[in-house]
């Protein structure tokens, strides 16, 4: 399946000027999401059936025009159902491809956890592979980046994860996003030093190393990219999905003055 968004200005306002895509794929561009004092456009990425099942492959592209401003994202958590024979599911979104002007500005939220741990589905899968790459200003990079989760032969995923659950990465760039950049920098090494080196942590559920030291539920770290520190990568495990969504909430609360609405306000 495929699909095809195309953002641009019209009248002096972000608008969607092409939405195309194929079943079961579908895309919806709300008329408002929130405030009327942004016109960021909405597009909300949707699957029928919940997720994707066996042999499905779905390729999308999202191009925004020069002053405009998007969110792609999806009413909830992508699934991918267990294959059937030889056939395999994928998600190839093009979108993990950006091409970015120098004055521009990029936020990328990618996580994942490792399934329904609660029912004691822990990173049961055999491969899972995600890239991200950007570039400035046509075709140089900037950005190059690959996690690859894969079983082995003598150590399992989950073995590897310990008893961590989720794995997210968190990617600001552009002069828009300073503050923010400026903010979660200070923020993630007071909390990871608190974490680390004081007795008591306050992230909630402690969870034992090997060698019988507590360790962090929530790990973070930061670190800058391109010319004049053009982007901050931040890279997250824990164990909940709940203390991610916080984190995201928290850090990137301030996006509401450019998106019209928090990107994970609660509802």
């Amino acid at each position: 399946m495929e699909g095809i968004v195309v953002v641009e200005k019209v009248g002096g306002k972000s608008k969607a000027t092409r939405c195309f895509s194929k079943y079961p794929l579908k895309f919806i561009v709300p008329s408002k999401v929130a405030s009327s004092k942004t016109d960021a456009v909405w597009i909300y990425s949707i699957s029928y059936g919940g997720g994707i099942v066996s042999g499905d492959c779905i390729s999308c592209k999202v191009s925004v025009g020069e002053s405009c401003t998007a969110v792609l994202t999806t009413q909830a958590s992508t699934k991918v159902y267990k294959s059937v024979g030889s056939k395999c599911s994928e998600q190839f979104l093009e979108k993990q491809i950006f091409r970015v002007a120098s004055d521009s500005s990029l936020v990328i939220v990618d996580w994942l956890t490792s399934g329904r741990h609660e029912s004691g589905e822990k990173w049961d899968f055999e491969l899972y592979k995600s890239t991200n790459n950007i570039f400035l200003d046509g075709n140089e990079p900037l950005f190059l980046d690959s996690v690859l989760l894969e079983q082995g032969s003598s150590t399992s995923i989950a073995d590897r994860m310990q008893d961590y659950q989720v794995i997210a990465m968190v990617i600001l760039v552009g002069p828009k996003l300073k503050h923010v950049q400026n903010q979660v920098q200070e923020d993630v090494k007071k909390m990871m030093t608190k974490r680390f080196y004081a007795p008591a942590s306050p992230c909630g559920t402690k969870i034992e190393s090997e060698y019988g030291l507590p360790k962090p539920a929530l790990i973070a770290s930061c670190s800058v990219f391109g010319p004049k520190d053009l982007g901050v990568v931040v890279r997250i495990s824990a164990v909940t999905t709940e203390s991610v969504y916080e984190f995201l909430r928290h850090h990137l609360a301030s996006m509401e003055s450019l998106l019209g609405a928090s990107p994970y306000c609660r509802t």
